[in-house]
Order: structure tokens, then sequence, then C-alpha cells
């Protein structure tokens, strides 16, 4: 899920109340440093996170 800053922990409040979303977290932001998806690791490396290969959103045909 992406959302704006300003509403961020908005909405990570509003999920956490419920049972599927309890462990809910803000994994990373978007910014114009880099022009692929950066992912930060636990240690304070970054990885290039690749593009999923093939459709990965399931249609219903």
């Amino acid at each position: 899920m992406a959302a704006i800053p300003q509403k961020a922990e908005e909405i990570l409040k509003e999920l956490k109340l419920s049972e599927l979303g309890k462990n809910a977290e803000i994994i990373g932001e978007a910014s114009s440093e880099f022009s692929q998806v950066v992912l930060q690791t636990a240690v304070g490396g970054k990885r290039i996170v690749l593009p999923p290969v093939g459709d990965p959103v399931p249609r219903i045909c």
C-alpha cells in the first residue's frame, strides 16, 4: 500500500486495529534519489528490488 507521508501514520494506526493488519509497519518511502525501488536492509545496506516477472496481478475473466 502506498500513501502520502502526511497520512501514513494515521493509516497505519487504522490498519493495526484489525486482526489482519495488527502487524502492519511502514517499510519504506518514495524518493527521487533513485530511479528504481531500493530496499534498505536491516543492517543498513541498500538493495535494488527487481520488478516482478510476468503478470503479478490475478485476473478474473
